[in-house]
């Protein structure tokens, strides 16, 4: 709903004001001078009437625009957010698969992609999971920014990856006579310092997001806080050990 105010009124005052007619997540968005965006779940003209109503107490308002988008649609956005994240990650596991395609002992090249595909979904499955206890205890609705962010994580997390399988690459071409696994280990630490310290300044900039950026942008950098939280977890405690467990496994089945 775009509704244009006589004067307009501060986002709380609006929340304030629709608390009492049960409609979830309310998001505002402020627009010109006077105006403003609401985005809410489906409702019935009964309700959207009531609305206007309420909103009526606290200044003349005048609607601008009122858009019913319904289940249809919603799934329409779910399925192309699944097929989005299914494409970005074939394409991941192609582009490791080439650029690590020197390396090719004790692990195979598209061993690396694979394990990066395997991480990054564990990436985006706990932000989905997240996303689906916001949905489910606080109405929040799918949204495009919330489909941004997670298309976001699995290029950002990507990056984390890529840095330590990079550095595995570069030691082992090196010929440095030690084992796979020190291989690993020596790489991871090189890395880590870099990879901490760059989740940390992200992380800092979307917590202001978080906490000043308002209820519009609230969502969206909470699923990116989770993301690179978890990105950062999976590039170094689990893509690696994965890697290593990987070739073991091998050496034992042989």
């Amino acid at each position: 709903m775009e509704i244009e105010f006589e004067k307009r009124p501060e986002n709380p005052v609006i929340q304030e004001k629709l608390r009492d007619l049960n409609l979830g997540e309310i998001t505002i968005q402020p627009t010109g001078d006077r105006g403003v965006i609401l985005r809410i779940k489906e409702i019935n003209e009964a309700s959207h009437q009531e609305i206007l109503s309420k909103l009526g107490e606290i200044s003349n308002v005048r609607e601008q625009r009122f858009e019913n988008i319904g289940p249809v649609v919603g799934k329409e956005l779910r399925q192309k957010t699944i097929t989005l994240i299914i494409v970005s990650l074939l394409s991941l596991l192609i582009y490791i698969t080439i650029a690590f395609s020197k390396v090719s002992r004790p692990i195979s090249s598209w061993q690396y992609g694979v394990i990066s595909i395997l991480t990054l979904s564990f990436d985006v499955l706990v932000a989905i999971g997240i996303f689906t206890l916001l949905e489910k205890f606080y109405q929040v609705q799918l949204s495009v920014p919330i489909v941004t962010a997670l298309l976001t994580i699995l290029g950002y997390t990507i990056n984390d990856k890529v840095i330590v399988f990079d550095r595995i690459r570069e030691n082992i071409l090196k010929g440095q006579k030690k084992t796979f696994e020190e291989t690993v280990n020596f790489s991871l630490n090189q890395t880590l310092t870099r990879s901490l310290s760059t989740g940390t300044c992200t992380l800092l900039v979307l917590l202001f997001i978080f906490f000043f950026g308002g209820d519009t942008l609230r969502y969206f950098s909470l699923i990116l806080i989770v993301g690179i939280v978890v990105g950062t977890y999976s590039s170094l405690f689990l893509a690696t050990p994965i890697l290593v467990g990987w070739l073991k496994w091998q050496k034992k089945r042989h």
